[in-house]
């Protein structure tokens, strides 16, 4: 006599993808994603006629380098990150009895009036052996440089700091006194 196999009962699998799919879309739906930061660097506007060259006063450049050692060399003498950020606030803050400083030029500001501005430019060039972290230290102090001396004209303007401004029309006329002018050079070996 021959047994007869007990027959398992199918399951039914069509509830299994309609879950399947609810979770998928509730861990998308519920999940965050980091996004990637960087630096903050708007980039100059094509040059029209490049075989122009454009000469810049060498009193108007603060040159900035890094070596493959990440060793700092601030207008060609040795120099720290942590004075970094004084220097550059020195450099760009207008100074125009200063023969060795850069030159300055009065200009008229929209809610603001006559104002001296600094015609020095952040000339910052590294080798291609120089760590990201030393790059990143650099580029952040050389921004602390140019956002305190935004905070400080907001302040002297407005009595306000420059984060807390909400007219336009203001922290317009604040990056015009202080307009961020760093130059990056192409990396180049030492």
């Amino acid at each position: 006599m021959a047994r007869q196999k007990k027959k398992v009962p199918d399951l039914n699998a069509g509830s299994m993808a309609d879950i399947s799919f609810l979770l998928l879309v509730f861990f998308l739906v519920t999940t965050t994603m980091d996004t990637d930061t960087g630096i903050t660097r708007r980039l100059p506007p094509p040059i029209e006629n490049p075989e122009m060259d454009v000469k810049v006063k060498e009193r108007n450049i603060m040159n900035v380098m890094i070596n493959k050692y990440d060793k700092l060399l601030v207008n060609g003498k040795p120099g720290d990150v942590a004075t970094l950020k004084d220097l550059t606030k020195e450099f760009i803050t207008p100074r125009p009895s200063d023969e060795t400083a850069p030159e300055v030029e009065v200009k008229n500001i929209e809610l603001v009036g006559d104002v001296m501005l600094s015609k020095g430019v952040v000339s910052l060039q590294n080798d291609r052996g120089t760590s990201y972290v030393m790059y990143i230290s650099v580029q952040n102090e050389l921004a602390r440089a140019f956002n305190e001396m935004k905070d400080e004209m907001s302040l002297k303007y407005f009595n306000q700091n420059y984060a807390d401004l909400k007219d336009e029309d203001k922290i317009n006329a604040i990056n015009k006194i202080v307009p961020v002018r760093i130059s990056e050079a192409e990396p180049k070996e030492y």
